[in-house]
């Protein structure tokens, strides 16, 4: 069985809960790992006030015991902090007085939808006269719930010494500097930077972007490189679209609230350059006649839909936050006439806290990709598979 997940819940609901399938017996699941990486999530310099308050406070409910998992369904739940303010306006059960709540500042339906975010369409889609009714589950408060899978998923890619990573690129119109690499020895110095960025001249800049953009009552996006060290060549397939890694990546990230692009390697920058400085050139190991090794990495450790054993780089955008404080125009859909967007309470910038669910959907992949080409209802058994795999390749080479 593939690896899946299901997540459920509402950004004001009770909880998010989730449903993580397919995942070997034997692999460890650490309640601080868990907690740290729900932890990144909620840090970065442009944040909304909500991170302030929000614990992701989470019990893990069946698929885990004494640390590790046991072959069946793990299931979390991620209780929201703020539900006892919401309970009138969110319960599941429909109100003895309709009329009073939605009389009240959260029970009030919202009819003027934001341009750029899923308010209108959802309404029209699903005939609702309340954007509530969408934007409560359309909220990326609802990625903090694959966070806490893709912590699961993290421990069977630790486990084969593969390691996930990423770094903001750029935030509006500050970049690093070309050439900047992140590695995983840079992990600890990306996470505690305001704005995890591993330049921190650019860092700065950056952070002075997010600055003047809150004062202008505006909002930023930028760019996200996240990175796979030690993926084993043959990951994915070229044999049905839907099985190549690039198609896989690149529907993770796009699942994304808020992004718009995915390139993989040198991407487009490809499109404005002959072949032969296009492709990365295979060339013996040095002091191993018996493995290879790429001369460049502009595939991103991809070619034909398979790891390459390379370093695997993607990189994905983010466009900026649909919610301003300085909202844009729109229409009331009670009344058809022109309206600003309604405001909610949302980051300046959420570039540096999403590098944290790029990390995980993408871990999340490679760790699906692991088990198609390993197979193994136990940790062990992926282990021996891969080892064996890894023993009788003509050629490998994993960076």
């Amino acid at each position: 069985m593939s690896l899946r997940y299901l997540t459920a819940g509402e950004s004001h609901g009770p909880a998010l809960v989730g449903i993580l399938e397919g995942m070997p017996s034997g692999v460890p699941v650490e309640g601080d790992a868990i907690a740290h990486q729900l932890a990144r999530r909620r840090h970065g310099h442009g944040r909304s006030p909500r991170m302030r308050f929000e614990t992701d406070a989470y019990e893990i409910l069946g698929g885990v015991r004494h640390g590790l998992t046991l072959g069946s369904p793990v299931a979390v739940v991620i209780r929201n902090a703020e539900w006892p303010k919401w309970r009138e306006a969110m319960g599941v059960d429909a109100p003895d007085d309709p009329a009073a709540v939605a009389g009240t500042a959260r029970g009030k339906p919202l009819t003027r939808p934001r341009p750029g975010h899923a308010d209108l369409a959802g309404m029209q889609k699903y005939q609702f006269d309340d954007a509530r009714n969408v934007l409560e589950r359309a909220s990326a408060r609802e990625t903090a719930m694959r966070v806490a899978l893709a912590t699961v998923a993290r421990g069977l890619l630790d486990a084969v010494d593969v390691t996930v990573l990423s770094h903001v690129v750029r935030i509006g119109d500050v970049g690093v500097a070309d050439g900047t690499v992140a590695t995983p020895d840079d992990i600890g110095r990306i996470d505690d930077d305001p704005v995890r960025c591993v330049d921190r001249a650019a860092s700065l800049r950056m952070q002075d972007a997010i600055d003047r953009a809150r004062a202008d009552r505006d909002t930023l996006g930028g760019v996200i490189e996240v990175l796979g060290h030690g993926v084993p060549p043959g990951l994915g397939s070229h044999v049905h679209w839907d099985r190549k890694l690039d198609t896989r990546l690149a529907a993770a990230l796009m699942s994304i609230q808020a992004f718009k692009a995915v390139e993989i390697g040198d991407g487009v920058q490809l499109g404005a350059v002959r072949g032969s400085q296009a492709h990365d050139e295979i060339a013996p190991a040095e002091g191993n006649g018996a493995a290879v090794r790429r001369l460049t990495d502009r595939s991103g450790g991809i070619e034909g839909g398979m790891t390459t054993g390379a370093a695997l780089r993607v990189r994905a955008t983010m466009k900026p936050i649909s919610s301003l404080t300085q909202p844009l125009r729109t229409v009331d859909t009670a009344s058809g006439e022109e309206a600003v967007a309604i405001t909610q309470r949302s980051d300046v910038c959420a570039v540096p806290r999403a590098g944290v669910v790029a990390e995980g959907v993408v871990a999340f992949e490679l760790a699906r990709a692991l088990l198609d080409k390993t197979g193994g209802d136990s940790l062990d058994e992926v282990r021996r598979n891969l080892t064996e795999y890894l023993a009788h390749l003509p050629v490998t080479s994993v960076s």
